[in-house]
């Protein structure tokens, strides 16, 4: 069967790419692929669709690179606590009574806030992960799936839980047509044994995945980590093995010098969740140190309870302004490296060569912005408009794998209405548990 074959015209791209920072022409899309991007006229044969991108910015759609989706139903349910606090007293306690459908429902509530804020890319770390596998596949999404496991129980559990996390990943690695990929997780140095955690490791070489991990998120994390086992995380997870394997960390909020480099030497990439740590008085992570070192940084927004919204266009302004006012210096993290922090580094840190950016032979996994707008005159710079006045709600259309998913700011593949819902019952069920 042939590949669909259509175009974009009069369209604004962003592409960052040369010291081109935008195309305003033409892209062509054919079935799941970008085959051509520029500002002359391509050839094409008769009657091929077309769309007209006047009034529309095009960018690569945002990679969400840490997230506990089915939280959604946890949303302001417990808020300004410590993270130990909102953890053991509110966020685990009601986490014990979900259920796959519970799971399924929050899981769903979170994709439809994502798609509609022009996320295409999502990691997710939960249990019942079968039940968010399942929600990606229908939603035509891309994510990147791993069962989270905290080992703080008997060793039977232990082991059922890491056989558990295998059978997922090997499983529904490369499912929805490549759309999911998957990660092996033991979920923090502060939650699992050492012996537990280096079994993660073997079943990281036996699937040849990536690993993925909570790391040094609050000042007492680590001060634990020394009491327990004399070292930092950092140093901890590097005599385990993990950094052997391709490897992302979620937080890396409180690292010096010397594991910057070690992170940077072993090619771990972090994922910068600035809004949750704000939120939760974490701290702030290095950020300008980090990429300043050669580490890969991206940007999540952990689980929809800690922060407590899904929007990536958020997360890159955070990311551009609170580094900015901690140190001082204004170019500590300009636009565009916030847009690709959000985008092109995403696509890096879940080991995705094929998505990130607009460029011929890419994925076209790519959004629509409304520029027709107020906060997006006059036209000066649209990578400053996109990071500093730009956010979820003027995301229009978005494509993935180069079929529509979100039509006019409307999702073509999920029922909004019942899942809405849905999720506010399963919140009601799990209080009367």
């Amino acid at each position: 069967m042939p590949q669909q074959k259509w175009v974009i015209k009069n369209g604004t791209f962003v592409v960052l790419q040369d010291e081109k920072t935008l195309v305003k022409g033409y892209m062509v899309i054919e079935g799941d692929q970008i085959t051509y991007i520029g500002e002359e006229e391509p050839q094409l044969e008769e009657g091929i669709e077309v769309l007209d991108g006047n009034n529309l910015l095009f960018m690569p759609g945002l990679v969400n690179t840490h997230g506990h989706t089915a939280m959604s139903l946890l949303r302001g349910y417990g808020d300004d606590l410590a993270l130990q606090v909102w953890l053991e007293d509110k966020m685990w306690p009601m986490e014990g009574k979900f259920t796959a459908q519970d799971v399924y429902w929050g899981t769903s509530l979170s994709v439809v806030e994502m798609l509609k804020g022009g996320t295409t890319t999502f990691l997710d770390m939960y249990d019942h992960m079968d039940q968010v596998a399942n929600v990606t596949e229908q939603s035509g999404m891309r994510a990147v799936l791993t069962r989270g496991v905290i080992g703080l129980c008997p060793p039977d559990v232990q082991k059922s839980k890491l056989d558990e996390a295998v059978a997922f990943a090997r499983d529904w690695h490369g499912k929805a047509d490549g759309r999911i990929t998957t990660m092996i997780s033991p979920h923090a140095p502060y939650t699992c044994p050492p012996d537990f955690i280096e079994k993660f490791v073997q079943a990281s070489i036996d699937l040849n995945i990536p690993m993925h991990t909570h790391m040094s998120e609050t000042r007492a994390e680590v001060e634990q980590n020394v009491k327990d086992y004399g070292v930092r995380p950092v140093e901890h997870l590097r005599k385990l093995g993990v950094f052997s394997r391709p490897c992302l960390v979620a937080h890396g909020v409180h690292l010096n010098d010397e594991e910057i480099q070690i992170l940077a030497d072993h090619g771990v990439a972090v994922s910068h969740n600035p809004g949750s740590n704000l939120k939760l008085a974490s701290g702030i992570a290095r950020v300008p140190e980090l990429l300043k070192a050669g580490v890969t940084v991206s940007l999540g927004t952990d689980g929809p309870a800690s922060n407590n919204n899904l929007d990536m266009f958020e997360e890159m302004r955070l990311a551009a302004l609170i580094h900015k006012g901690v140190s001082g210096d204004p170019t500590a993290i300009p636009a565009a490296e916030a847009f690709r922090l959000g985008t092109e580094y995403g696509a890096r840190s879940l080991f995705l060569d094929q998505v990130g950016t607009l460029a011929e032979g890419m994925k076209a996994d790519f959004i629509a912005l409304n520029t027709d707008q107020a906060h997006f005159l006059p036209r000066t710079d649209f990578i400053s408009h996109v990071i500093y006045s730009a956010s979820a709600k003027d995301v229009e259309h978005v494509w993935v794998d180069g079929k529509q998913i979100v039509k006019n700011g409307s999702c073509l593949t999920m029922d909004e209405e019942k899942i809405r819902s849905e999720a506010q019952r399963s919140f009601e069920q799990l209080l009367a548990r």
